[in-house]
């Protein structure tokens, strides 16, 4: 499977250091708080994602969703989920989503 993160998340702790101890501990902290199991909270996390058009962040959410046991159905309805709310723009990200589906299958 390809490299699932951006370059320029890539360069994030190395750029901020700070920051991204501050934020990762963020993370982990909403993860733990969550009452979501980790496969729910990954397809609604990709659901997110795509509403707000972050295409950049699909493969690596794809394939944690993927880790935590969601199918490739799962996906798709995760990301046209938003269908109503956010218009068509969600299908865009299906291509990248599937891709990325696919490629954690390898």
């Amino acid at each position: 499977m390809k490299n699932d993160t951006s370059d320029a998340f890539k360069l994030f702790p190395t750029a901020a250091p700070a920051h991204a101890r501050a934020w990762f501990d963020a993370i982990r902290g909403l993860g733990t708080a969550s009452a979501l199991d980790p496969r729910t909270s990954a397809l609604a996390y990709l659901a997110v994602l795509a509403a707000m058009r972050l295409e950049s962040g699909i493969p690596f959410h794809v394939a944690q969703a993927r880790a935590a046991g969601a199918t490739r159905e799962e996906v798709i309805s995760a990301i046209l989920v938003g269908l109503p709310a956010a218009g068509n723009a969600v299908i865009s990200v299906l291509p990248v989503a599937l891709e990325a589906f696919d490629q954690s299958s390898s």
